[in-house]
């Protein structure tokens, strides 16, 4: 993969200012519509949202979550792995991209790359995973392009809008990701 032809991003701690722009984001269907969220509108209150980001900040709620900041300084994301198990070094990786003129550029991509060098670098994992809905097609191309492989699909793993959607369940490893 060529990494000079992705964008430069900058993965940083979350803050409380961030909560306005995730739940701004929260309120646009097409970008939740692939997030595992709760099936109501909008999925979170502002209030939840500081309080979702503030269990971040403190890492009581398993998720090492980051910010997806621009080379130019834009939050326009984020992007987190949860399910952490130190005992068999994998885990389990999720990211957006709420700001929508972002989209399609690459963004993602890089961010992705920058998270999986902290899993593998600082968290010292073996595999990082994701779960990914079978129609987001844009998501699966992206993450083949970084190398992910296809481990299986989880039927009827997701409910969304009433029904139940299956997933496919994808992967990298580390020896992988540093060939």
């Amino acid at each position: 993969m060529n990494m000079d032809t992705i964008p430069k991003v900058i993965l940083r701690d979350l803050t409380l200012e961030d909560a306005e722009d995730r739940f701004q984001w929260s309120l646009d269907k097409e970008v939740i519509k692939h997030l595992n969220m709760p099936d109501k509108y909008p999925p979170f209150s502002r209030e939840e949202t500081l309080n979702w980001i503030n269990m971040c900040i403190n890492r009581t709620n398993g998720y090492e979550q980051k910010a997806i900041v621009t080379g130019e300084g834009k939050h326009i994301g984020w992007i987190d792995l949860k399910n952490i198990d130190k005992l068999n070094k994998h885990a389990e990786l999720g990211i957006a991209i709420g700001d929508k003129n972002y989209w399609d550029k690459g963004y993602g991509l890089a961010a992705m790359v920058e998270m999986l060098k902290y899993g593998f670098d600082k968290l010292n994992l073996n595999k990082i995973w994701l779960r990914v809905e079978v129609d987001n097609e844009r998501a699966i191309k992206s993450y083949k392009k970084i190398g992910y492989v296809e481990e299986g699909i989880l039927r009827q793993d997701r409910l969304r809008n009433g029904e139940f959607i299956d997933r496919l369940r994808m992967s990298i490893l580390k020896s992988e990701f540093y060939r």
